[in-house]
């Protein structure tokens, strides 16, 4: 499958825009302005240089020059050469083959527009040579006709670079947003997978009670079944405001913190796994570092109630300024280890990337005592 072409040339012939036609009508007018004054000073001289039949044919041919202009961006190499050809006799068409030479120096490669330009050097070479100015030395005409085919072909190349570096920068800006879009995507995924992974671990210990005690009496089955009410209602309320980044900025959304950590242990204690909660922290923690240590909680504990039914699990949050913040939560081994249960899955990988985000190290593994145990640790700068 052939490659694309570059943004900055054209693909193909295309419908001419209000643009393009105001472009191609102020080109068409130079040639025909430049070679109307040339013949009218060819005129006012005494004598001319040529019989008067080469004079009228250099008419005709100048004219369809011109006219050949308005083909010039479907074939603009092709009609360039041609009339660099012709230059070389007439002179009236030179007005159309500097517009020729800026049309290929816009619109296609750099190396094509250079074997161009040489190409009107010679021609205009070969001009100087056969119809001398009886008014101007032959170095005098051909170093003017350089002047302006040179001008021709630099204001080509500075249109064509321009393009490309707008290009480039408009490619380069879609591919910023694309990248940031991800990125936002990737960490709308983590927010629901970090708050539906809690909520529905504390659902499911509910409900493993039920099926496991179906002789419980009419109060526990009665607390049972409204925690798993609750519990459902809050993971539909934080799956809102997840789902609010969407149509809202981030900043405007209510984030856990690490004063919130108190209230995420008291939700797995009311499920009835039993949880300490050490704290020796001095100091107001950063916002960023304490989200993402409440995340890092949050998972442990979704872990443990997930493939350690039954454990009893160890909260610990140290640090201070200048030292860093450490979290620490530790399981004991199940008491009753699910079949099926598994390893670490895919919201620890997730939580390493967060952590790594954040400048931090994430660790986790099995305890001495057979348990699980995971360890983050987090910059916390003295000046913050």
């Amino acid at each position: 499958m052939p490659a694309d072409p570059p943004p900055w040339r054209d693909a193909g012939p295309r419908r001419r825009e209000v643009r393009d036609w105001v472009v191609d009508t102020g080109l068409f007018v130079f040639a025909v302005a430049f070679g109307m004054l040339t013949a009218a000073e060819r005129l006012a001289t005494a004598t001319l240089d040529v019989p008067m039949w080469v004079f009228h044919l250099d008419q005709v041919v100048g004219v369809l020059g011109c006219a050949a202009l308005w083909a010039r961006r479907r074939r603009p190499v092709e009609l360039a050469v041609v009339l660099v050809v012709l230059s070389a006799y007439s002179e009236l068409v030179a007005g159309a083959m500097l517009v020729a030479l800026f049309t290929v120096a816009v619109h296609r490669a750099v190396w094509t527009s250079l074997a161009v330009f040489t190409l009107s050097l010679v021609a205009g070479l070969v001009y100087v040579l056969l119809r001398p100015d009886p008014e101007l030395p032959r170095l005098v005409l051909f170093l003017l006709g350089f002047a302006f085919q040179g001008a021709a072909v630099g204001w080509g190349l500075f249109v064509h670079h321009r393009r490309r570096l707008i290009a480039s920068l408009r490619e380069s800006a879609a591919r910023t947003e694309a990248e940031a879009q991800q990125r936002a995507r990737e960490a709308i995924a983590r927010e629901i997978h970090d708050v539906l992974g809690h909520r529905l671990s504390l659902l499911s210990v509910h409900a493993g009670a039920l099926e496991f005690h179906p002789h419980a009496s009419a109060e526990d089955i009665s607390s049972a079944a409204r925690v798993i009410r609750q519990s459902a209602h809050q993971a539909l309320q934080d799956l809102r405001e997840v789902i609010g980044v969407l149509r809202a900025p981030v900043g405007e959304l209510p984030q856990p913190t690490l004063a919130d950590v108190g209230e995420l242990v008291a939700d797995s204690r009311r499920a009835g796994m039993p949880v300490t909660l050490s704290e020796e922290v001095a100091g107001p923690v950063p916002e960023r570092a304490g989200r993402t240590a409440y995340r890092v909680v949050q998972e442990a504990l979704t872990n443990a109630r997930k493939h350690a039914p039954g454990a009893e699990a160890s909260v610990r949050l140290a640090g201070a300024p200048g030292r860093g913040l450490t979290i620490e939560v530790r399981n004991s081994p199940a008491a009753s280890p699910r079949a099926g249960g598994g390893g670490p899955g895919l919201g620890l990988a997730g939580l390493g990337e967060r952590v790594a985000l954040d400048g931090g190290r994430l660790e986790h593994g099995p305890a001495p005592d057979g348990g699980w145990r995971v360890t983050a640790r987090l910059p916390w700068p003295a000046t913050a």
